[in-house]
């Protein structure tokens, strides 16, 4: 018998999956991040406005672009962290109306500078007033410029992140990789932040601390993140669970 294929990424690819009214992911990838395979989400939201708001953008294609302009214009691509943007440039230049939204200081890197990917904003410690009425972001900052923008989308109960819990489930991931993402401590069903991002976010001191106090105190019924399986349900006490390094004591 055939050892079974290992299938990190979650099928179908590429086309969104409805989580909510007005709410869809996108699975996408894998990635390979130090030989690792990623699976990779995007999230798209609907405004109040009628607009799509996409969340961490994944790779463009044009039929998942044809879809999601069904469901709405796209007004808005949100790069979150200093790691999620390289997607955006491709989307931009087939969106070229859609505004650019990037986590603070990602539009200083070399890398960012070289790509001819057009910021038109910095993402603001609250919520700016395109969608004041349906999101609440919180800023969670890190040594080296990292920076964190999470999201609150009210109306659904789900918390956005992108690397602050990523949840690797081990059979999806071929043997030899299994031992070094439990070390990292991001295997599922308890994954959290890799360890070397925990430490620069923990050595940052407070305001990390206080700004996951807030995440978990809005209280989602969901939490979506772009590596893993997702908080479906019971997202509070998961969130928790995965944020106890960092919540404040």
């Amino acid at each position: 018998m055939s050892p079974r294929k290992v299938e990190p990424a979650y099928p179908p690819l590429d086309v969104p999956k409805p989580v909510d009214e007005g709410v869809w992911i996108v699975d996408s990838g894998p990635l390979r991040v130090l030989g690792m395979p990623l699976p990779v989400r995007m999230t798209v939201l609907r405004l109040s406005d009628g607009g799509l708001w996409i969340h961490s953008p994944t790779r463009y294609d044009p039929d998942l672009h044809e879809t999601l302009e069904i469901f709405g214009p796209i007004r808005h691509l949100v790069a979150p962290n200093s790691a999620h943007w390289t997607f955006v440039e491709a989307w931009q230049r087939h969106c070229p109306e859609a505004r650019v939204w990037a986590a603070p200081g990602l539009r200083d890197r070399a890398q960012v500078r070289k790509s001819g990917l057009r910021i038109d904003f910095d993402l603001p410690e609250t919520a700016p007033a395109d969608w004041t009425r349906d999101l609440t972001q919180v800023v969670v900052p890190g040594l080296a410029g990292f920076r964190e923008v999470a999201f609150h989308h009210r109306a659904s109960r789900t918390l956005l992140l992108t690397d602050l819990v990523q949840n690797l489930e081990p059979d999806r991931l071929p043997a030899p990789m299994r031992p070094l993402a439990r070390l990292a401590g991001v295997t599922a069903p308890t994954g959290r932040a890799p360890a070397y991002l925990r430490l620069a976010v923990k050595l940052k001191g407070r305001a990390p601390a206080e700004a996951a106090r807030r995440l978990v105190g809005f209280q989602p019924e969901r939490v979506i993140f772009s590596h893993g399986r997702w908080f479906e349900r019971d997202g509070t006490a998961r969130l928790a669970r995965s944020l106890a390094w960092l919540l404040p004591r």
